[in-house]
Parts: C-alpha cells; structure tokens; sequence
C-alpha cells in the first residue's frame, strides 16, 4: 500500500505535535524538588502569636426603684404636668365617615347654600361626595371644621405634641379646580 503525497504532511505534524505535548509534560515532572522544600520550610515556620483576647468588665445594673429618683428614660415632672394640660381628643363620640381618610386625600368640590346654612361638598377617594357642616369631623388627625366659606375649608386638628399630650394645629381644604 502506496501513501499519497498529500497525507505525508499532515501525518508528521501530528506525529511532531504528540511528541512536543509529551516532551511538554515531561519537563512538568522535573524539579519540583525545591518547591517542595519551601512548602516544608514555611509550615514548620511559627507564626505570630495571637494576642491574648481582652477582659471583658463587667457592670452593676442600676434599678430606679427609689423614688426620689427620677427615671432617666421618662418624661420629666415638667412634661408630665404640660401632658395633662391642653385639648384632648373626644374618645366617646362615634366617628364620622371622613375620619376614616387623610386630609390630603380628601377634596372639596362645591358648596351647598349660603350664609349660616352652607355646606361644603368633599370628595373621599373612592369618589363618593360627602355634604359637611361646622363642627363635623374630618380626617385621621381629630379634623373639627371651624368654617365654611365658598372656596375653602378651615379646620383644626388635634395632633400628639410628643410629651403624651395633645395640641392643636390649623388646617384647610381649598376648592380644587373644576
């Protein structure tokens, strides 16, 4: 059996490739000999000695039993006296339909009447319109209207001045636009 010209070539370059991969991967095996003492020389090193872990102090607990004493973490005599002092909401009375919405949500849409005997008209989101009087109840801040005028509604709610008690603060709904 006769080769071809052709397959010659391409026959001795994969005969030269293997036997440049295996020379390749011989070299690999020689002189790891070094590497391997380094390795046994910096495990036998010792390392740095670890500090020793600190003291932990310990503190006497402190109970504010005494009663000449006052709790640091509670009102003082001052903000105990101003809580009980000022308006309070009227827990007895029955809520009214708008208390159940924040002011911002609401918005006033027209009037009703003239005078004494107007009527705001207020638009809660889910768009059912409400008539109001003054002295009803509006918002989840204790909302007490004070006044109906054509394009606005002034109101006064009650808001937690931090120190447990109660102070008030002015509010309005303007009319929106049409």
């Amino acid at each position: 059996m006769k080769l071809s010209t052709a397959m010659k070539p391409a026959t001795l370059s994969r005969i030269a490739l293997l036997l440049v991969a295996a020379l390749m991967l011989g070299g690999c095996t020689r002189g790891t000999s070094d590497l391997r003492e380094w390795i046994a020389q910096q495990k036998a090193k010792k390392g740095a000695p670890i500090p020793p872990l600190p003291v932990i102090k310990t503190f006497e607990s402190f109970t504010y039993a005494d009663q000449d004493l006052r709790d640091p973490f509670g009102p003082s005599a001052e903000e105990q006296e101003t809580a009980n002092v000022g308006p309070r909401p009227d827990q007895n009375r029955p809520k009214q339909p708008l208390e159940m919405f924040a002011l911002d949500s609401l918005k006033m849409v027209g009037t009703i009447g003239t005078g004494a005997h107007i009527e705001a008209l207020i638009k809660d989101p889910s768009g059912v319109i409400h008539p109001v009087h003054d002295g009803e109840y509006m918002g989840q801040n204790y909302g007490r209207i004070t006044a109906i005028s054509d394009d606005h509604i002034d109101l006064v709610e009650l808001v937690s001045n931090g120190n447990g008690g109660w102070m008030e603060r002015p509010a309005s709904i303007a009319l929106g636009e049409k």
